[in-house]
């Protein structure tokens, strides 16, 4: 029984970031939705427009929670998102300032990079693959804590 429970325990966690969407980002996109319901409370009835609001305060809610993004450094992987990575395939870990990372995002940037960012989000690191067997070259990633992350990264590489 022993055994079995060693299999399932996850490697600890060495450091974690979850990135949730601006109140001033999820604001707007309420303010948009009220507009939409002034203009359905114009066109129809009460009713019709009292369900279209809960329908859409019920979206924003969906919207907040499919805009959260978590940053995991395990002792053996490295988790953005959905996307994950050993950490013997990483390289090198570059600090970005802002206007490094506006570049990279834009006009620097390379088509096959994985691509972890946020427009709210000025920082970022940009960490450079190892893999002989993925043709992705680096990936580009946001964090308001882009120094931590690079330091993190540095001591398990």
């Amino acid at each position: 029984m022993q055994d079995s429970l060693d299999l399932v325990r996850q490697p600890d966690v060495i450091w974690k970031e979850v990135i949730r969407p601006p109140l001033w980002l999820l604001a707007f996109i309420y303010f948009m939705f009220l507009s939409l319901v002034l203009a359905v409370w114009a066109a129809l009835d009460n009713r019709t427009t009292m369900i279209t609001w809960a329908i859409l305060t019920l979206l924003l809610f969906f919207i907040a929670v499919k805009m959260r993004s978590e940053i995991v450094i395990d002792s053996q992987e490295l988790h953005i998102g959905r996307a994950h990575i050993e950490l013997k395939y990483l390289d090198t870990v570059e600090l970005l300032t802002p206007a490094q990372i506006r570049l990279l995002r834009t006009r620097d940037a390379d088509p096959a990079a994985y691509l972890a960012i946020t427009f709210w989000i000025s920082t970022g690191v940009k960490i450079t693959l190892k893999d002989s067997r993925d043709s992705t070259p680096y990936w580009l990633v946001s964090s308001r804590y882009a120094e931590e992350l690079t330091s993190t990264l540095y001591k398990l590489l």
